[in-house]
C-alpha cells in the first residue's frame, strides 16, 4: 500500500478544516465554509513548492497521485451529504450564491487556460506590430 505522500496530505487537510472553521465564524456560520477547498489549495501550493526545490523522490510522488485520487471521491460523499433541497428551501440567495459561483467557475476557465499558454507565433508584440520596422 502507498502511504508515501500522506503526510503532506493529512497537513492540507488539517489546515484546510482550520481555515474552514475559522472562516465560518467569521461569517457567524456554524460550519465549515470552504476547508475542502482550502485544504486542496494547500495541497498543490505545498506540491508545487517542493517540486520546485526538488524535495519530492519517485515514491512520494507517487503516493501523493495514488492519494490526490483517493481525495476526490472522499469529496464528493462529503458534498453528498450537504443538503441541498434544504439550501433551496431556504431563500433564493443560496440558489443564487451558488449559481453565480459555478457561472464564474465555467467563465473562468479559459481565461486560466490562456495563463500558461506561451504566445503563438507571429501575434503582434508589445512595439504592435508583427514584424521589425
Amino acid at each position: 500500500m502507498a502511504i508515501h505522500g500522506v503526510a503532506l496530505l493529512a497537513l492540507s487537510c488539517l489546515g484546510g478544516f482550520v481555515l474552514g472553521d475559522w472562516l465560518g465564524a467569521l461569517l457567524g456560520v456554524k460550519a465549515n465554509v470552504g476547508g475542502v477547498g482550502f485544504a486542496m489549495l494547500i495541497l498543490l501550493y505545498l506540491t508545487g513548492r517542493f517540486e520546485r526545490a526538488d524535495r519530492f523522490s519517485p515514491p512520494s510522488a507517487a503516493g501523493l497521485v495514488f492519494w490526490s485520487n483517493m481525495y476526490l471521491p472522499v469529496v464528493v460523499a462529503m458534498a453528498a451529504q450537504q443538503n441541498v433541497l434544504g439550501a433551496i428551501r431556504g431563500g433564493p440567495l443560496a440558489f443564487l450564491a451558488g449559481t453565480t459561483g459555478v457561472v464564474a467557475c465555467f467563465a473562468l476557465v479559459p481565461v486560466i487556460a490562456r495563463l500558461g499558454r506561451p504566445p503563438a507565433a507571429g501575434t503582434a508584440g508589445p512595439e504592435g506590430g508583427a514584424g521589425g520596422a
